[in-house]
This record gives structure tokens, sequence and C-alpha cells, in this order.
């Protein structure tokens, strides 16, 4: 049976040239607002004919480098600059982003894990439905902006993923790797099912990640690493003209071939890490300790690496419980000089 329709609704025109800002409008019924509205921002650059791009942030809403990046893009992108169409959506999980969190402020929905979505769900799912059926379609290439939110610290990375088809592999890692952070990435997910990431590579569209630091907030480093990394992506794609400005250090291309990257904690406790973000480990080296915090005099819990590589992520609380990642290490493929 075909879903219905998605009870979102766009106040701007997709298929008009010019600079347009608007909403994408879910109806809403709560105790606050009997007939109210989810209102997401969402600015469309359009001129002429040419390919789409879809820009994204705030797929959770703690993540404050894209939002702030694409916030700012939307104010100075201008029509003339473009060829073919430019859709900035910097908060697609406004619940989240308003209330400052990973997940939504009105139902506790994790966006980037309810993908395909389902227009009859929740407010979350909702939106996951309309970027599927709805946005995704009009477009041929992605930019899913991430960073560490509060929980996690990250080195600055665009990211692609192993996929069937070689063609729409090589196109997204070539778009990854010309995002031009410091790394690039290919990403192995540990729930990859319900992702936007999955959504956008499933209808066969190049689909490029970020993640772009963390702590649950933004740095003059990271913003800047995030604006220059969207301005090379739509040069890349050939949205607006340009040269591609690369990070003046050779940038380090990295693979998470599968789930030993992640290290996860066994224990609760306070955590003391071994290793700085982007310091190289190796296998057997002692990268994070779990101190007892009920009692004093007993010595901590080690966690050593299971593999050669650097430390691509690490959890920012001090604080953490079993289950949590504690830290991430990639395997180094190369050096892009």
């Amino acid at each position: 049976m075909s879903k219905r329709p998605s009870p979102i609704s766009a106040t701007v025109d997709f298929d008009a040239d010019g600079v347009q800002h608007g909403f994408l409008k879910l109806p809403i019924s709560t105790d606050e607002s009997a007939w109210g509205a989810v209102m997401i921002p969402v600015t469309v650059v359009k001129n002429g004919a040419g390919p789409t791009a879809l820009l994204t942030g705030g797929n959770h809403g703690d993540e404050y480098e894209g939002i702030t990046a694409l916030m700012k893009l939307t104010s100075s992108l201008a029509a003339e600059d473009v060829h073919g169409r430019v859709i900035i959506v910097p908060m697609m999980n406004i619940p989240a982003a308003m209330a400052g969190k990973r997940t939504s402020g009105m139902d506790g929905g994790n966006l980037n894990r309810s993908f395909p979505g389902d227009p009859d769900g929740n407010v979350t799912e909702k939106i996951a439905d309309y970027f599927t059926r709805v946005m995704v379609p009009m477009s041929d290439v992605v930019l899913d902006l991430h960073s560490g939110g509060r929980t996690l610290d990250i080195i600055p990375f665009g990211a692609s993923h192993v996929l069937e088809d070689a063609e729409q592999q090589r196109q997204a890692l070539e778009g990854a790797k010309a995002f031009g952070a410091p790394y690039a990435m290919m990403m192995f997910e540990l729930d990859a099912a319900a992702l936007f990431d999955t959504a956008v590579e499933s209808q066969g569209k190049i689909f490029v990640a970020t993640e772009l630091g963390g702590g649950g907030t933004s740095t003059p480093e990271s913003l800047a690493i995030t604006e220059r990394g969207v301005r090379n992506f739509l040069i890349h794609y050939g949205l607006i003209d340009g040269e591609v400005e690369m990070p003046t250090e050779p940038q380090v291309y990295l693979d998470m071939p599968d789930a030993s990257c992640y290290v996860q904690s066994e224990h609760t406790g306070l955590l003391e890490l071994a290793f700085a973000i982007g310091d190289e480990v190796q296998k057997g080296q002692v990268i994070a300790r779990i101190y007892d915090m009920t009692r004093s005099g007993t010595p901590p819990v080690e966690y050593r690496a299971q593999r050669n590589g650097i430390l691509a992520a690490r959890r920012f609380p001090a604080l953490v419980n079993m289950g949590d990642t504690i830290a991430v290490i990639a395997d180094v493929v190369d050096t892009l000089g």
C-alpha cells in the first residue's frame, strides 16, 4: 500500500529562479498550540538549469558547526553565483535544535535514526519521510553536516561510504576529499539502515557527510573548516565557480573498515583519555582509563587499542556509562599532498 502524501508543505517555490527564504511547515496540535506548526527554515537559491545540491545541518540539534555555517550561507549566497539550484536547510530537526539537544524536544526522536520515515508517525518520522520522498528526489548531490555534539569530539573530516555502485562510491569519495577538511574518511556506520545517508544513497544520489568537531559548541577554526568545505563542495559539483581550496597541510585519508574501530565502555565511572584527538596510537597501548567513583584506592580499568591508527573521536564528557563510545580509532590509508 502506498503512503499518503506528506503533511509537510513548503512556503517556497523550488522551481522559481532567485533567492527565497521560507519554511517547511508541519501541522501539529499541542497543549501550547492547538492549531500550530513546526516551522523548518529553508532557503532556495536557483539560477536556471543545472544540478541541485541539498545542504543540510541540524540533523542532530546540538551539532552547531553545520547549523552556523549554513545559517550564514543563507544570507550570503546570491542567485547570480549559482549554476542550477542550492537548497539549504540549516536545521532539519528544528525541535532538537531549539532544545539544544541531539534528539527532538517534542517527541525524543533521533532524526538520523528515523529514515525513511513515516507520514503517519511522530514529528521526527514525518520530517524524515518528507526528506526521503520530497527533498532527496529533487537533489543530485547532498551534503549533511555533522559534528560530535555535546557528547563527542571528532577530528574534522569529510566522509563517504562503501557502496554497491562503484561509480556512485567514487563520486562520493571524491566529494568527501574535495570538501577540504584536514581528513577524509571512508566511514563505517554502526547502525546504517535508518540513517539519512542510506535514504540518500539508496536513491542513487551522491552523498557526503562530515564530522567537524564537537563538545556542543563551535570554534573559529571549526567554522572556518566548515564554511570552506561547503564552498568547496559546491565548486566540486559545479554549482558555483571557483577553485577548491585544500588545507595547507597534506590531507590525511582514513578508513574505518569495521566495528572494531569503536571502543565502547563496559564500565561506569570517570574517564581519563591517554591520547588527544588526532594522535597516532599503536595496538596494545593504553588509550583510556575508567575510575570507579564509588570508592577511593581502586585501580582504574584500562582500555587498550585493538588496532594501529589515529584517535579519530573521543567521548567529550568525563563521566562515562556502560555502552558509551569512549574512542574511535581509524586506519591511516594515505596522505594526500
